[in-house]
């Protein structure tokens, strides 16, 4: 079966940077449009960041631009998310989601909270 599974969360001061991972089996990666998608308390899951099956095209929530990068690697069935200059309202449990064949696949998320 398909399973994503996130890492990489956790605690960061305001400024600070985390790489979010999200490693991926059960199904071909290579063909799989990947995205990141958040959900803070209280509010609705949202797109953060999505990106092209060969890593070409990618496209950002406004609220990141400039700060976070997307990125995959087809060879380790692994996408990534490199997030800096997080401030406190990037709080939130990020979600990795596979896009096959119009079949949606999603991880179990991992907290990201920014606090001093």
């Amino acid at each position: 079966q398909v399973q994503l599974v996130e890492s990489g969360g956790g605690l960061v001061q305001p400024g600070g940077s985390l790489r979010l991972s999200c490693a991926a089996s059960g199904l071909t990666f290579s063909r799989s449009v990947m995205s990141w998608y958040r959900q803070a308390p209280g509010k609705e899951r949202e797109l953060v960041a999505a990106i092209s099956t060969l890593g070409i095209g990618t496209n950002y929530a406004d609220s990141v631009k400039g700060r976070f990068t997307i990125s995959r690697d087809n060879a380790k069935n692994t996408v990534y998310l490199q997030m800096n200059s997080l401030k406190p309202e990037d709080t939130a449990v990020y979600y990795c989601k596979a896009r096959l064949y119009s079949n949606d696949y999603w991880g179990q998320g991992t907290q990201v909270t920014v606090s001093s």
